[in-house]
């Protein structure tokens, strides 16, 4: 028997936006793109796994869930699995591989039990965050390039009225309707009486209303580097913030100076779509002449192989890879190798 749950959680996402709009007309031009945006992530025309994502998540078995922990380091599903649910459930997941962001685990320790071991320590990263942000609680956030959706969770985990996760990835898209399967009314308001309070748009920034201006709070992570226009990138996301919001930004970084930025000449880590590495002072400078202000750094951390890593559930090339064999301070390109800060900067 198939489950409903992609339907359901798009349906959810609708009436979310709709509740905005009567209050805030800006979201009606979110609500016009909405069908398209949905329909578009599942052509097959447009994504040749697209069925068999769909068929995977659609095929998922419903478990009787004890609890779900948003709020733990590995997403949490406490459930029963029988030998035949987790064999299944085990199959399907495995099959919108490779799984980049997380950890995950679907089940409890007296049974069977699915644990998810993601390529990214991404609660690590999240534990480097969430320190400084302003108490998301009652907020409502976005989530650009949220991949996986794990730290949109981990945002609803930490409170907020309502996340909204943007990505445009395909494969993205199902795992997170896969663990949405799982995770059920457990994110939902009131006592898993409301509406969800975590959705996904499988769409890039750039094709969100411009100066929507409906998010307390804009978290733009591992995306900057990628983007050949920086400022571009960070006024749409001043865009989507209300006045006085707070932007958490985290990207590559290098050692330098206020005019010190990198350019890979054509790879870096064996990525080809790296554009620009700043100094922690030349992001500064760029953030503030983006009309940000209040703009601080509250972390920089150089990545490691305990961080980023294959696993079995993602069994490619990873970090270890794309490092000088003889010497792991650069990449095989010669390039610095990867460093992340996190800068958190107000609208």
């Amino acid at each position: 028997m198939l489950n409903d749950t992609i339907i359901h959680a798009e349906r959810e996402l609708y009436l979310t936006l709709l509740a905005w709009a009567q209050q805030q007309p800006n979201a009606y031009e979110w609500l016009k793109q909405l069908p398209t945006w949905l329909n578009d992530i599942k052509d097959k025309a447009n994504y040749a796994h697209a069925p068999g994502y769909q068929a995977s998540v659609a095929r998922l078995p419903n478990l009787i869930v004890d609890n779900v922990q948003l709020d733990n380091d590995t997403l949490t599903i406490n459930a029963t699995l029988t030998d035949s649910e987790y064999k299944q459930a085990t199959a399907l997941l495995k099959q919108l591989m490779p799984w980049r962001k997380g950890p995950f685990q679907i089940g409890n320790d007296e049974g069977n039990s699915i644990f998810i071991d993601t390529e990214w320590h991404s609660d690590w990263k999240w534990q480097r965050v969430a320190p400084y942000l302003s108490p998301l609680k009652g907020r409502r956030v976005l989530d650009v390039g949220g991949g996986s959706g794990y730290h949109g969770w981990r945002m609803a985990g930490a409170g907020a009225d309502t996340v909204i996760i943007i990505d445009p990835s395909c494969l993205f898209y199902h795992q997170f309707m896969a663990i949405r399967h799982f995770v059920g009314r457990a994110d939902a308001d009131a006592h898993g009486k409301g509406r969800y309070r975590t959705h996904y748009i499988p769409v890039p920034l750039e094709a969100l209303p411009e100066n929507s201006q409906l998010f307390d709070t804009v978290f733009s992570m591992g995306v900057l580097y990628h983007r050949q226009s920086p400022f571009e990138h960070l006024q749409k996301l001043k865009g989507q913030l209300v006045k006085g919001g707070e932007l958490v930004l985290e990207t590559l970084v290098i050692d330098g100076g206020a005019n010190t930025v990198l350019v890979p000449h054509d790879r870096y880590a064996q990525m080809n779509n790296v554009y620009f590495l700043p100094s922690v002072a030349a992001l500064i400078g760029w953030l503030e002449k983006a009309g940000f202000s209040e703009v601080r750094c509250v972390d920089v951390a150089v990545t490691s192989t305990d961080e980023q890593r294959k696993t079995e559930w993602m069994t490619y090339h990873s970090l270890a890879d794309f490092l000088d064999s003889n010497d792991p301070t650069k990449t095989i390109e010669g390039y610095p190798a990867p460093m992340r800060a996190t800068l958190i900067a107000k609208k």
